[in-house]
Parts: C-alpha cells; structure tokens; sequence
C-alpha cells in the first residue's frame, strides 16, 4: 500500500494536478517548455497507472523490476541532467535506492500466508 501511496502521490496530486510545480520544470528543462504541459499530466497517469497495477498484486515480480527500472532511470536522467531542481540534491539517490529496496522486497519477498496469494 505504501509503495502504491507514493506512485499514487507523485503522479496525481504532483503531476496530474501540478501541485508541486517543480515536476513540470524538470520535465521541462528535459524535454522542452512545450512539451512539459503536456508531458508531465501524462507522466502522472502512468504513475497512476502504476499505482492500481500495484495494488491488483498481479505480475508482482514484473511489476517490481518495472518500477525499479522507472526510478533507476528517472534518477540517472535527474541527475545528470538537473541535479539543480531535484528536491534532495544528491541525496536524491540515497532515497531511490532505499525505495528500489522496499519495492524489491515487496515484490520478490515471499508473502506470508501464502494460500491469501
């Protein structure tokens, strides 16, 4: 539920609805002021997207490495290209790693008990 929360969070009321404006000026430094206003709602939906493929508890593994694979490569674009506007600075790596660890866990750790799988 938590791992779910925080794509849920970040792409809906980050993105989605441009409460934290600085997502749209990372996306824009990336990929262009023009594409940003649309871009960053869409990337917001996969987030949310994300979100509900988390809580349907199906393809766990897929999904993990898939959401380890988004924020490896999110953070390696952010900091090569923005380091500037990423709210930690180069701590921003020390939080994804420990968020790729939860969502491996979640995903590759054996559920207990399993007959609720």
């Amino acid at each position: 539920m938590l791992v779910a929360a925080v794509w849920l969070i970040n792409g809906f009321f980050a993105k989605v609805l441009n409460l934290v404006p600085r997502h749209r000026e990372i996306v824009a430094e990336i990929l262009g002021r023009e594409h940003a206003v649309w871009m960053t709602p869409a990337i917001g939906v996969g987030e949310v997207l994300l979100a509900v493929w988390i809580l349907t508890g199906r393809g766990r593994r897929l999904c993990a490495v898939t959401q380890i694979a988004l924020v490896a490569t999110m953070n390696l674009i952010e900091v090569c290209l923005v380091p500037e506007l990423l709210l930690w600075g180069p701590w921003n790596a020390v939080f994804a790693a420990a968020f790729m660890g939860i969502v491996a866990y979640n995903g590759f750790h054996p559920r207990w008990p399993r007959s609720l799988e």
